[in-house]
């Protein structure tokens, strides 16, 4: 997955470059278009430093370009940000039924990103939540979906950090020792952005696993997960994480979305209060 970031990124090449790397990956490439918060990394680079709603109406615009280029043989659009006449694009990325181009995902919380979602996204990206707050933000982003025209078409995916060890306590510890080791303004922004700690995939790989459970049964697609030590704890992951998620599933566990949640809500509650 690639950030792209309007602004910096001129939807023209964006495009370009996605469509070469999705054809030598064979339609693995997938985008995640971000509005941008950080003013030094618009102005340092002699860009406008546009406020919130301006942000996410240049990334609607940048969204439909993507995909106006990807599908079309001559792209013409006319908006505020972006404008093309006849504009060709050869090779185009990979197309299927089920991916006509390489799918896009809009994160953040703000009610201007979920439009921009709704919009023409493939994807929501949410942040870490509790349960509760899970289901009211898929059931907001479902109901304006609805409201586009484009009910059943939005699927969802949530940022994740996983730290998976014997004990809760000891995965607490390694949660500690990097919020200690951070610096603090790093750590808020961390916090307040993308608050993948509050998805609460820190635990035993027993926990992990009910947890990863209850977040698909309340509606999540795609798990995107990030690693201390990435060649170590990926191999954990798989070997003792994934395959426990299996087994739980091929059990039958799972259709039940109120049991899921009593089981693990309050552990995600300690963690995001």
């Amino acid at each position: 997955m690639a950030a792209l970031l309007p602004g910096p990124w001129n939807p023209a090449v964006a495009a370009k470059q996605i469509a070469s790397i999705d054809n030598y990956s064979k339609g693995r490439v997938a985008v995640n278009v971000v509005s941008g918060w950080f003013k030094m990394e618009f102005t340092s680079i002699g860009q406008w430093w546009l406020d919130h709603g301006e942000r996410y109406r240049r990334s609607r615009e940048f969204i439909a370009c993507l995909k106006g280029i990807w599908t079309q043989d001559s792209f013409n659009f006319k908006g505020d940000f972006y404008q093309f006449h006849d504009y060709p694009l050869k090779p185009k990325p990979v197309a299927t039924p089920d991916r006509p181009w390489p799918e896009i995902f809009q994160g953040c919380n703000s009610i201007d990103a979920r439009e921009n979602a709704v919009a023409g996204s493939d994807y929501y990206f949410m942040n870490g939540n509790t349960p509760e707050g899970f289901q009211t933000q898929i059931k907001d982003v479902k109901e304006r979906a609805e409201q586009h025209g484009r009910g059943g078409e939005v699927k969802f995916a949530v940022n994740g950090f996983v730290i998976a060890r014997g004990t809760e306590e000891a995965a607490i510890r390694v949660l500690q020792e990097i919020q200690g080791k951070a610096d603090l303004a790093a750590a808020n922004d961390l916090v307040q952005y993308n608050d993948g700690f509050k998805t609460k995939l820190i635990g035993t790989p027993e926990q992990i696993a009910d947890r990863i459970l209850l977040i698909k049964f309340l509606g999540v697609q795609i798990l995107l997960v990030a690693f201390l030590h990435y060649e170590d704890d990926i191999k954990q992951f798989g070997e003792q994480v994934l395959s426990l998620v299996r087994k739980i599933e091929a059990e039958g566990r799972g259709t039940d979305e109120a049991y899921e949640i009593s089981l693990t809500g309050d552990m995600y509650r300690e963690i995001t209060e």
